[in-house]
This record gives structure tokens, C-alpha cells and sequence, in this order.
């Protein structure tokens, strides 16, 4: 798997851009990759997007910064290395669609699966599983990233965000949900809650 977090300038792949790509190569984990781009011609820049991921507009539209063609064409060929390039991760799907969009505005192949793996149906099943009721607020799911990080037993992602954190911290908790065992070096002090407990 890559787990991959992009960071963009809003949520539409149409209307907006990739600012940045962090992945960590799940199989080998000392394989990682982040870079960052300028945001393309005619992009828009969403109200809020860059409180998020600390970027400022200067930063985004830095004409010396690479494409967003180039950062994703140098994303898939990093991303194709791995053994196994399905893309995983908090919101995998939105990541999947902006990679896609991008590959197709630059008229280059999309080389990765569509199917994705996602942080939070992972976590969802792993507490029902062990008979707890996943938590909920005004009628849906409230497993955002901070709470499956809080549920793993590791520190919460620092604000604002950034792709290449956002990968790693991604990558430590499908590691904690999957396997019970710790990944990266970087979460090595931080128990994991259930590990020792019977269900």
C-alpha cells in the first residue's frame, strides 16, 4: 500500500489544485516521498484550504515551485516502485480523485488502482469488533483523523497540516488496526491501547 495525503487548495479536483503530496511506501517504510507544487493555471484557492494546511497563497502560486504535472508524474513514478501501489489513507478517495484530475488536466496516464483503502472504515470495523459502539455525533460517524489517532494510541496530527506527516501518522495507525504492531520509529514510545487486553 502508499499511504498518501495530499494537501490542496479546496475540495473540488476540478476547480482546485494539489499544493502538496506526502506518502509513505507501507511495505517499506523507510520509503517515503513529499514535495510541493504551485497550483495550476486558473486554479481557485478555497476560503479556509490554506488555514488547514498552512500554506500560504505566495507559496502556492511560487513560480519557481514545480507543476502540479510534474509533482504527480514524479508521484506515480516513486509510487510504482512499491510492491503493491494501492493508495490508502484518512480520506483516500478525495487523494485518488485529485491524483486522477491532475493526471488527466497534464494528459498523462493515471497509472494507479481506483480502489483505495480508507483510515476510517478500517478503524470503524476494528471497534465494532471488539464489541465497543464506534462514536457518533449529530447522526454520523465521528472517526475523524485526531480520534482514530487518540483510538491507536498515538499523538493527534500537528496543525497545521502537512502531507507528509499526514502520511506518516496515517501509516502508524493502519499498522496499530491491522497488525497490532508499530510501524515507524517515530511512534515506537506510544503503547497501544488494546494490545494487552482480552475481548
Amino acid at each position: 500500500m502508499i499511504i498518501t495525503d495530499c494537501e490542496l487548495s479546496g475540495v473540488d479536483a476540478n476547480l482546485h489544485s494539489i499544493v502538496s503530496i506526502g506518502a509513505v511506501d507501507f511495505s517499506n517504510a523507510e520509503r517515503r516521498f513529499y514535495e510541493e507544487c504551485k497550483i495550476w493555471k486558473g486554479a481557485h484557492i478555497m476560503d479556509g484550504a490554506l488555514e488547514v494546511n498552512g500554506f500560504t497563497e505566495k507559496e502556492i502560486t511560487d513560480p519557481l515551485k514545480k507543476t502540479e504535472a510534474e509533482l504527480v508524474e514524479e508521484f506515480f513514478k516513486w509510487a510504482l516502485e512499491s510492491e503493491n501501489h494501492t493508495i490508502a489513507g484518512q480520506n483516500p478517495s478525495t487523494d485518488v480523485d485529485f491524483l486522477r484530475t491532475a493526471a488527466h488536466r497534464a494528459h498523462i496516464n493515471f497509472p494507479l488502482a481506483y480502489r483505495s483503502l480508507d483510515l476510517h472504515s478500517m478503524c470503524y470495523l476494528h471497534i465494532t469488533e471488539r464489541g465497543v459502539t464506534p462514536p457518533v455525533e449529530k447522526g454520523r460517524s465521528a472517526l475523524n483523523s485526531d480520534t482514530i489517532m487518540k483510538y491507536v494510541g498515538i499523538p493527534v496530527e500537528p496543525h497545521p497540516h502537512n502531507a507528509l506527516n499526514g502520511a506518516l501518522y496515517e501509516a502508524e495507525a493502519f499498522s496499530r488496526l491491522l497488525y497490532s504492531k508499530n510501524l515507524l520509529p517515530e511512534f515506537a514510545k506510544y503503547p497501544i491501547p488494546w494490545k494487552n487486553i482480552k475481548i
